[in-house]
């Protein structure tokens, strides 16, 4: 599994299983060197696509080394400054994008949202998701999806991150069983969330669980003042996409080849939303 940790100040995920680096935190005192460290680390390890989620005021720095912008997200920061996602691909390869995938995904663009009131049926139970309940969780993660780009079939990591407050959970029940899953990566400082980890039993597909699961993290997340949420969808999977497209998420742009996921490496929507004005 990759790893998560420093680089000077800022903090990087990266390893073999993606391979490819991604900069989660950039910290404002590495911008004399930041490009630097980054390209040595990829050279060093072989990969083939440094990814780096910047504030504005640094994409200039990764501008002038060779980065192109896939996507952004404004008002990321405290409802004020907008974040960019910078990337440099070090193989012709991974560079390619997927033609027939962004075919759907433009035919999915084009259609009108379907916020037809839909409420969950009486037999499902949508709840809050505690440490006591992981190896469920981590059992349910790894029916649905092959490979991750984090280790949520480990019950010991679920458990990490609730108990650092870093990871929201949400669940569905049925008849005592968890049928779906979905999860907020919260930044409380900067008032910002990453709507992620949705995963439903393919025998509970048909019941738009996930779509549930995301309008009750939307209410939990603005009655705790967050301003800006966002995900990172698969491109592979017109039917998630179809969920933040029905819950009026804005398309942003393509990570190209980004993440290991259900046995590959794929590429990534992003969608951002707005859940309250700054103040």
């Amino acid at each position: 599994m990759d790893l998560i940790e420093k680089l000077g100040h800022s903090l990087v995920h990266h390893g073999e299983f993606n391979n490819r680096i991604f900069l989660l935190k950039y910290d404002e005192k590495d911008r004399n060197n930041i490009t630097d460290q980054l390209n040595k680390l990829a050279e060093t390890n072989g990969y083939t696509k440094i990814i780096a989620k910047v504030p504005a005021a640094a994409q200039p720095v990764f501008l002038k080394d060779g980065f192109t912008q896939e996507a952004f997200i404004p008002s990321f920061y405290q409802g004020e400054q907008d974040v960019f996602f910078m990337s440099k691909f070090l193989s012709d390869e991974r560079k390619k994008a997927p033609s027939s995938a962004l075919d759907t995904l433009t035919d999915l663009l084009a259609q009108p949202q379907n916020n037809n009131g839909a409420v969950l049926a009486k037999e499902f139970k949508l709840t809050l998701l505690s440490p006591k309940e992981a190896p469920q969780m981590s059992e349910l993660f790894g029916k649905v999806f092959e490979t991750y780009p984090f280790p949520v079939t480990q019950p010991e990591y679920i458990r990490e991150t609730m108990q650092e407050e870093t990871v929201i959970y949400f669940g569905i029940w049925h008849n005592q069983q968890l049928v779906g899953i979905s999860s907020a990566e919260v930044d409380p400082k900067n008032k910002n969330a990453e709507m992620t980890d949705f995963a439903v039993l393919p025998e509970y597909r048909g019941h738009r669980l996930a779509y549930f699961l995301l309008q009750k993290m939307e209410e939990y997340l603005t009655e705790q003042k967050y301003q800006t949420v966002y995900t990172i969808a698969r491109l592979n999977s017109p039917g998630m996409n179809k969920t933040f497209i029905n819950h009026g998420y804005r398309f942003s742009g393509v990570l190209t080849n980004n993440t290991n996921i259900s046995g590959q490496i794929e590429s990534m929507n992003v969608y951002y939303k707005k859940l309250m004005k700054n103040g």
